[in-house]
This record gives C-alpha cells, structure tokens and sequence, in this order.
C-alpha cells in the first residue's frame, strides 16, 4: 500500500487525547524560522501559512495526562484559522493555580519520524478550532446499544 509523503489523516480528540488536554501558554503565531544572517539583514519573519488550506498556522502547547513516556507528555498543536483562535475560560482547581481544559475539532495527524539521535515515529496534529471539553458527558461506548436491546430470556 502506498501512502504519500504527507497525507493527514482524520482523528476524533478522544482518540489523541483519551484522557483530555490542558493547554500551556497562549495561542501564538507559528512564525517561519529566520536565521540570524537574515536577521541581520533586517528580513522580518512571517506567519506559516498551511500548504494544504491555505490557512494561517498557530501553535499551542497541552499536556496530554494520557502520555506513556516523559517526552510525549508536553504536545504542540498546529491550529489552522484565518484569525487567531480563543481558548476557553481557565479553571481555578486551588486558590493561585489555574488550568485550562480544552479540546479540539477537526484534528487531524501526520506520521513523522522524529528525533534526532535516536529516531521515533510521532505525530504532527493539527486542529481547525479550539473549545471547552464536555464536562460530565458521559463516556462513548461501542455496543452499548446492542447490549440495551437485548430481551430478557
């Protein structure tokens, strides 16, 4: 099977994030790299533009509670929008400490091989928008219609 270079698969947030997210920071532009020979030249840097919408790409980092190993626990987020998104309200959870439970809508992700010494296979997740997670919804479970058909015998 042939895959291209590049294909962006289709991904629900439950499945990148089973265990939610909490975003770090603000949204922020995602900027071109400009090296400093060019700096010195006065070229200003511009914001990434997504090859594939056309949209303008911002970045923000969550950390996924999910994570199995240390180095998967703090995730960049590549959102797509014409205009710079809105997170949702933070949460006070004890006084002075806040956090900010999101989630994301149209995620898509990218295999990559990442690393540099050593390589692993990561992702590059991109999302068209950013909300409030449901708070008690409850959760999704495949069959359970199935198991509430059944006739008592």
């Amino acid at each position: 099977m042939a895959v291209p270079y590049g294909t962006r698969f289709a991904a629900t947030f439950d499945q990148v994030f089973p265990m939610g997210a909490l975003m770090v920071g603000e949204v922020a532009p995602d900027m071109e790299y400009l090296s400093a020979e060019d700096k010195g030249r006065g070229k200003q840097p511009k914001q990434r533009v997504d090859e594939t919408t056309g949209k303008r790409q911002w970045k923000v980092v969550v950390t996924d509670p999910s994570a199995e190993k240390e180095r998967d626990a703090s995730v960049t987020v590549t959102l797509l929008a014409d205009v710079q998104p809105v997170p949702p309200q933070s949460v006070q959870v004890v006084p002075g400490v806040e956090v900010r439970p999101v989630a994301f809508e149209g995620l898509t992700v990218e295999p990559r091989v990442m690393g540099d010494r050593y390589k692993y296979l990561g992702f590059t997740i991109r999302a068209t928008g950013i909300v409030s997670p449901q708070v008690g919804a409850a959760p999704k479970r495949e069959g359970a219609k199935a198991l509430g058909e059944q006739k008592a015998a």
